[in-house]
């Protein structure tokens, strides 16, 4: 592992066993095995600093917020509006208005297809989504569809798992009223042209969405560069809690936007005459939020601008080239997808063997990875295959825990040979 770490510190500034240090949970062992973690693209591991943050908001903290006067829900409120500043900043939004707390990714499109859809959507129009498309970027353009009678229109994409971006011309028609698109794809590991389909939308004057769920933490993401109109994540992808995301959109579409849900929070007056709407954010976000999950995500937030995106980039791809060198060595082992631009997160299939079986097997040696249709049923129709195994890189990842996980699948052979 040293010389391993070497290679990589003199190449970026980032030193994984220090990294390793912070998350607690890779000391647990499964199975008598140590813990190998490699379904990341599922969930991340929490750092301490993240844990300790959420700790400490419960224990001196916690309080309602917003709607109180007294100090606790006062101070409460400035770390929950403090972590929306800490996520504007990370992503360069113009205004922390345009950061919306939800659920997560799932949420946050939900919200934009039911509120952008009820303005903007009506009968024969159309919806532009790309092939590769987890279901939560998928299903809610479909009920959209359902309610107004509007088309739903896939780009599809090729055996090396990258979108053909020569039919998006073709797509776009007078009756495009939105394009949604995974930045990096969960279970292909491809990073999408996104820069390109957004510039190409908006020459049509067509707003655009991006899935940034397997991106945002794999890399800068600038939204303001991108020119993107909405960008969602959740934050346990983030190294942050659970039950907490974000959707980014322009602050034009979203006082356009009616709300998403109605209760406190969301609202400047009631009657039984009228309701007068709050402004944004709040417009959105009615009812008491998850308050420790929006600090805590803040703090996640803190600890990897400590690191640095360039830094973990650089580090991850990296880890992906020494991933993809392995693969290449091991005979009857297919890779799901060679796209060009890519996360580290690597779908797999072994000849004759179900990926449920592969995922069992690893995990009597302590490895976790994941195992199924990864919510893209279509992408597995697209190479005629039920399933895969997957293996997704964090920051926490070595080249030896991956050395070990090639022993590992060669066991796998041994058992089904």
């Amino acid at each position: 592992m040293n010389s391993d770490n070497k290679q990589i510190t003199d190449t970026v500034p980032f030193d994984v066993r220090k990294v390793r240090e912070d998350f607690p949970i890779l000391a647990e062992t499964v199975h008598g095995k140590p813990l190998v973690y490699f379904d990341n693209a599922a969930t991340t591991h929490k750092p301490l600093q993240v844990i300790n943050r959420l700790q400490h908001y419960y224990l001196h903290e916690n309080s309602n917020i917003h709607r109180g006067v007294h100090a606790l829900s006062q101070h409460a409120t400035g770390e929950y509006e403090k972590s929306r500043r800490t996520i504007q900043k990370f992503i360069n939004a113009s205004s922390e208005k345009e950061i919306i707390f939800t659920r997560g990714t799932t949420e946050s499109i939900n919200l934009v297809a039911q509120s952008f859809g009820a303005k903007f959507i009506a009968q024969d129009d159309e919806i532009i989504i790309s092939g590769m498309e987890h279901h939560s970027n998928i299903v809610p353009w479909q009920l959209l569809c359902e309610r107004t009678g509007a088309r739903l229109k896939i780009l599809p994409f090729d055996l090396n798992g990258e979108l053909q971006m020569e039919e998006l011309p073709g797509l776009i028609t007078a009756k495009t009223k939105l394009i949604s698109v995974v930045h990096a794809s969960n279970s292909l590991g491809t990073v999408n042209p996104v820069e390109d389909i957004i510039a190409l939308a908006h020459s049509h004057g067509i707003p655009v969405l991006i899935d940034g769920a397997q991106a945002v933490q794999h890399m800068p993401v600038d939204v303001q560069k991108l020119d993107c109109d909405f960008y969602v994540f959740s934050g346990h992808k983030l190294y942050g809690p659970t039950g907490i995301g974000v959707l980014y959109g322009k602050t034009k579409y979203l006082e356009a936007m009616p709300p998403y849900q109605g209760g406190g929070d969301m609202i400047l007056s009631v009657t039984f005459d009228k309701t007068i709407y709050n402004e944004l954010p709040y417009k959105f976000e009615a009812g008491t939020p998850d308050i420790a999950g929006g600090i805590g995500l803040g703090a996640a937030i803190d600890y990897l601008n400590t690191i640095g995106m360039d830094a973990i980039a650089a580090y991850e791809h990296q880890l992906s080239d020494y991933v993809i060198e392995k693969f290449t060595n091991i005979d009857k082992v297919q890779l799901i997808g060679n796209a060009k631009k890519r996360v580290g997160s690597f779908s797999f299939i072994l000849d004759g063997i179900h990926p449920h079986d592969i995922g069992t097997i690893l995990d009597f040696d302590g490895i976790a990875i994941r195992t199924g249709h990864h919510c893209t049923q279509p992408v597995m129709q697209r190479f005629c295959i039920p399933a895969t195994a997957r293996l997704s890189l964090g920051i926490y990842n070595t080249r030896e825990e991956i050395d070990f996980f090639v022993q590992s699948i060669h066991k796998v052979f041994e058992v089904f040979s």
